[in-house]
């Protein structure tokens, strides 16, 4: 028989208890985390967010109690009235904040049944993900993800705090908005009294935030939900979290500064401390000395090493003159065994023209003085792991109605690229064996001066690497038309040991050289009207100058609860077939509500 809670308030948490509560009453609510019957003994650990407490029924004190108590069973919502008692020096438990105590019961209210769960929130052995995400509200109950949402908790909060104090508004924006097609692929949403038109799910923010500058609210910010149907990983999911800011009159220095407070006062919150100002290196450093926009710094740089090579050894190793040479270095790995040297192909095949030369002590034997100097230049001692990689470079044109690309380029930064992938795979697979991400270092950096265009081989075409909103360099502005690829944006990112925590840059905000913009990207004014005429039109009433960023709060709390994947600190996440396994969606809908909107499904 259940009861009723009644008016019995709860007076401790079930982890709160300690020495000093001793002699006093208490009142408990929470799940029975675990019961042990000992006959005339019946110990009940508690458990709510905040910890456990052991209760104790004795036959003797209260037999009717007793047995009560022997009617529970793993996962009961109980109340619990008591003393607090200080448990003999043999029975205290170390493990648990409250164990230097105990509450000795008076009374229990049982307040609803649990079927037996098909896991265990205290259980150590976890079961199948597809498993947890199915049965979600029992996985939460878990300490690991009760610690990873309060710790979410925490950072949301220090940084609302933060920005609040720096003069910053939290302005909501819009979740239906219209479509602009830009990047990723829109989540739509149909009208229903605006039969075959749709509205989108906001991929960002992005034009509502330029336009709250436009506005005078000077300072934004908003920890938003932002939607993006496109191919899920460990890191990426279909709806997700971004602390969104923007101010008027910025340089980019100035929001590098807030932005390193904000992320010292975030991390803080999460236990660690972090050094600023972090060190800024630009995109075309960050590609040649680490072959990525988002470099892992705990790792030693890539080294171009042709130089040691004369040019007939180049030849009799097949390697262009004209292409860079890159020495990977991985330390504390040694040389790779046979079978290890064959596991490694795969991880690099399919890198485009690069080849990849992996048994450095081979190379060493026939060619002793270009390995003894790339040994020399890269610092690498006997005890690292070193590989070459290479390509072929095609010296050639690209065309476009925007101005010219050589091809050489493009080969030379896929081969930075395929080392770069090869240095971060290298180290991922050995990281375990030797300790080489462990203890805790947080490599900050600011990735700065991306290219403002890339070039599109399918459309032929130029593209906006970050959107096409962003401001080019002022010295660039004349090689708009001339040689889209030498422009530079100001845009930058904030990485974190090889993990993009953010992407942020200067804004355009005037309407000529947007439309300058616009035309450099193939797009005519009448296409450019149609898809953002609401925007350009506010261009024309006095738009101050203005720039911003986007961090992932998913991905911060996923650095600092240690995390593998965005799933372990979000509480209701989608599988990778972006699936919610617990509420079963996404499912078909009735035709009464297709009809309603005016849509057909058509069945491949």
């Amino acid at each position: 028989m259940l009861d009723f809670l009644g008016d019995l308030r709860r007076t401790h948490t079930c982890g709160s208890l300690r020495a000093s509560d001793a002699g006093n009453k208490a009142v408990l609510m929470g799940w029975v985390n675990r019961r042990r019957d000992l006959g005339n003994l019946i110990f009940v650990d508690v458990r709510d967010r905040t910890g456990v407490t052991q209760v104790v029924f004795g036959k003797e004190m209260n037999p009717a109690l007793h047995g009560r108590a022997g009617e529970l069973r793993n996962e009961y919502v109980i109340a619990v009235v008591g003393s607090v008692k200080q448990r003999d020096p043999n029975t205290v438990n170390r493990n648990i904040p409250s164990g230097d105590v105990e509450v000795i019961a008076e009374e229990l209210r049982i307040l609803n049944e649990a079927k037996q769960p098909p896991f265990l929130p205290g259980e150590t052995v976890l079961p199948n993900e597809e498993l947890r995400l199915k049965y979600r509200y029992i996985d939460l109950r878990r300490d690991a993800m009760q610690f990873n949402i309060e710790l979410r908790h925490k950072v949301a909060l220090a940084i609302r705090d933060y920005l609040s104090a720096q003069g910053f508004f939290e302005i909501e924006t819009p979740f239906m908005t219209r479509s602009t097609p830009e990047g990723a692929r829109d989540y739509l949403v149909p009208s229903r009294v605006q039969p075959g038109s749709f509205y989108a799910l906001p991929q960002s923010p992005q034009l509502f935030k330029q336009i709250l500058m436009i506005a005078g609210f000077d300072r934004y910010f908003q920890i938003v939900r932002c939607f993006r149907d496109e191919d899920l990983r460990a890191d990426r999911q279909p709806e997700f979290t971004q602390i969104d800011l923007e101010i008027s009159y910025p340089q980019p220095e100035r929001v590098y500064e807030i932005v390193e407070g904000l992320l010292t006062i975030a991390f803080q919150a999460g236990g660690f401390r972090i050094n600023t100002p972090f060190p800024r290196m630009t995109y075309d450093e960050a590609i040649r000395l680490y072959g990525s926009d988002k470099p892992d710094m705990r790792l030693p740089v890539m080294v171009d090493v042709r130089g040691a090579f004369a040019h007939e050894q180049l030849a009799a190793l097949g390697i262009s003159p004209a292409s860079p040479v890159l020495a990977i270095r991985i330390p504390n790995v040694g040389e790779l065994s046979r079978k290890e040297r064959d596991e490694l192909k795969p991880l690099f095949n399919g890198r485009g023209n690069a080849k990849l030369f992996e048994d450095f002590k081979r190379l060493e034997k026939s060619f002793p003085v270009p390995a003894a100097t790339i040994r020399e230049q890269t610092g690498a001692q006997a005890s690292d792991l070193l590989v070459l990689v290479t390509g072929e470079s095609k010296v050639g044109e690209h065309k476009s109605e925007g101005g010219v690309k050589p091809e050489v380029k493009q080969h030379d930064q896929a081969v930075y690229t395929a080392a770069g992938l090869l240095r971060v795979s290298l180290a991922q697979r050995y990281a375990d064996r030797h300790g080489l991400f462990q203890g805790g270092e947080l490599r900050f950096l600011w990735v700065t001066d991306f290219p403002m265009f890339e070039y599109d081989e399918e459309g032929r075409r130029w593209a906006a690497a970050h959107h096409p909103f962003t401001s080019p360099h002022e010295r660039d502005m004349d090689k708009l038309e001339s040689d889209p690829g030498a422009v530079r944006a100001l845009a930058y990112d904030i990485v974190l040991n090889g993990t993009e925590l953010g992407s942020g840059s200067i804004r355009i905000h005037r309407q000529d050289i947007q439309q300058k913009i616009f035309h450099a990207l193939g797009m005519s004014q009448e296409e450019a009207r149609a898809r953002f005429g609401f925007f350009l039109e506010a261009l024309e009433y006095g738009t101050p100058p203005h720039g911003g960023i986007a961090l992932g709060l998913d991905r911060m709390v996923m650095i600092l609860a240690s995390a593998e994947s965005l799933r372990e600190v979000i509480p209701f996440p989608k599988t990778a077939r972006a699936v919610d396994l617990m509420v079963d969606a996404p499912t078909p809908v009735s035709e009464s509500q297709l009809k309603e909107l005016g849509i057909s499904v058509r069945k491949s």
